[in-house]
């Protein structure tokens, strides 16, 4: 894959500002791409958009075709006449700095469901064809998904390996009945989809408008609690009650001694292989309406992964198993031509590994916070990099910047230090600008270190089980001297053509100590 030279910023949509419990698909998300655009930056990097299922997490999705309904607009919803004023009167006092999502949920839900019925109504007559249109080309998934989601809505949100035998092995009998008696639940998850994909298909139309790219992710595994698993029992490793007999995760090492025991269910590699894989390339198709770029999570899977018996607690008893490497590539090629893909290649990786992102001309991925643990050598300090390359200060995974280095060994405080040759001062700007600066095609920054925010506005701590996905931002925060310094960047390191430096309503300098302080 070939990529232009340019900067991003990761922010997920959950993180917009909004009134109501959650970022959504409304005006603050195109004040956000109209900020990019100021900003010069040509990349906006989002984390997976399927609904979300244990803990928020949205790598742990109902669906990986599906859109999130929480990110739905309500104002947008109600310019289309599918929602009232009152519908939104008594709304909870959500907080401003975080997804309140015990509480957000159910208000959405509730006020999703009104819209429904106005659409059901006579509201959505003027979107009848669009709807039918929609239904057509998303067929692939969308009829499993509403199936599914309305059985889990009759199951008091439980498991489908716990549903009756019939409806767990998808009997026909029982299929039928299933969609007879759950027909307007099922009607609504479709409605709930259309809305979703018609909003985001509009921001995105906007950023690209704008000549802005929208980063997508694609996790490597699915839930096992999905309509896909649920609908494809066939290309996973499961048992005749459902239960995976194997599951996916990372073998022990120095951050775990016990490994990561992920969870999700493994696929059948040799089935989807006599398929064409197929179903892999539905999912790259589907995502190519979402997003013009995709970041391949754990991108190593696919040369070989680490398996893990269901019946055991931790990672440790597990084995290496070949991936289906280059022919799966081959097969995603031919379908769908050159495929725009940034790939996910930290940890622990292999000459083998290297070889197949190689191979197929993909970038991979280099992190700044993990560059100052070794010597000179590191492949993540910026003079190691090829170009082929997509640097990060931090991802979604890691702390915020400021978060690390306040925390961070006092040697590898000191090598950062003498390698930006400046002290503490100012120090997550500089390393914004180190990344900017870099060989690295591409150079992608969360919009906590541009805001030089501390550990509390970190997005995840992997292995914790709550509390994470939740940080938003206040519109306020976006103050006045980030587009343009951002932009000055972005056009003194070759990541905007000057032709693109047009005016801003931003002022065009900062000074030393408007810089947040290291």
């Amino acid at each position: 894959m070939e990529t232009q030279r340019s900067a991003g910023i990761l922010l997920h949509p959950t993180s917009l500002p909004g009134p109501h419990g959650i970022g959504a698909l409304g005006e603050q998300a195109y004040r956000w791409i109209d900020f990019l655009e100021a900003a010069g930056q040509r990349l906006w990097q989002v984390l997976p958009l399927g609904p979300t299922g244990y803990g928020d997490s949205p790598y742990q999705s109902f669906s990986a075709f599906a859109g999130n309904p929480y990110l739905i607009d309500l104002d947008r919803l109600r310019g289309d006449g599918l929602v009232e004023g009152a519908d939104l009167i008594h709304s909870p006092t959500f907080p401003g700095e975080r997804v309140d999502f015990g509480s957000m949920i159910p208000f959405k839900s509730a006020v999703l469901g009104r819209a429904f019925d106005r659409f059901e109504g006579g509201a959505g007559e003027r979107f009848r064809e669009e709807l039918a249109a929609f239904e057509l080309a998303q067929e692939f998934w969308l009829e499993d998904f509403a199936l599914f989601m309305a059985l889990k809505e009759s199951h008091d949100g439980q498991a489908w390996n716990g549903w009756d035998e019939a409806l767990r092995l998808r009997q026909d009998l029982a299929l039928a009945r299933a969609r007879q008696e759950l027909a307007p639940v099922i009607r609504r998850h479709k409605v709930w989809q259309f809305l979703f994909y018609r909003q985001w298909l509009d921001v995105k139309r906007y950023a690209n408008e704008r000549g802005i790219a929208v980063v997508g992710d694609i996790p490597i595994f699915i839930s096992f609690d999905s309509a896909d698993t649920w609908a494809n029992p066939e290309l996973f490793h499961l048992d005749e009650q459902g239960s995976p007999t194997v599951i996916a995760g990372v073998p022990p090492d120095y951050f775990s001694a016990t490994g990561q025991r992920w969870g999700n269910p493994l696929y059948r590699w040799s089935r989807m292989a006599e398929g064409g894989f197929s179903w892999w390339v539905e999912r790259f198709r589907s995502s190519l309406e979402f997003y013009d770029l995709i970041r391949v999570d754990h991108f190593r899977g696919f040369e070989a992964y680490w398996e893990i018996p269901a019946s055991e607690p931790t990672a440790v008893k597990g084995r290496w198993v070949r991936g289906p490497g280059q022919p799966f590539f081959a097969a995603l090629s031919k379908a769908l031509g050159d495929l725009p893909i940034i790939a996910e290649d930290l940890g622990v990786i292999t000459p083998d590994v290297e070889q197949l992102r190689d191979d197929n001309h993909l970038p991979g991925m280099k992190v700044l916070q993990f560059a100052f643990a070794g010597d000179a050598g590191d492949p993540y300090l910026p003079h190691n990099y090829p170009r082929r390359s997509a640097v990060y200060t931090g991802t979604h995974d890691n702390d915020t910047t400021l978060g690390w280095y306040r925390g961070a060994p006092e040697a590898e405080r000191d090598l950062v230090r003498r390698y930006l040759a400046r002290g503490d001062e100012g120090v997550v700007w500089e390393l914004i600008r180190l990344a900017q600066a870099s060989v690295a095609d591409i150079a992608v920054v969360p919009l906590q270190d541009v805001m030089g925010l501390a550990s509390d506005a970190r997005m995840n701590t992997p292995g914790q089980a709550s509390g994470n996905w939740g940080w938003r931002f206040l519109s306020e925060q976006l103050e006045h001297w980030m587009a343009p310094q951002l932009r000055e960047m972005a056009t003194l390191y070759g990541r905007l053509e000057v032709g693109e430096a047009a005016d801003t309503p931003y002022r065009q300098s900062v000074t030393a100590s408007e810089v947040e302080e290291g």
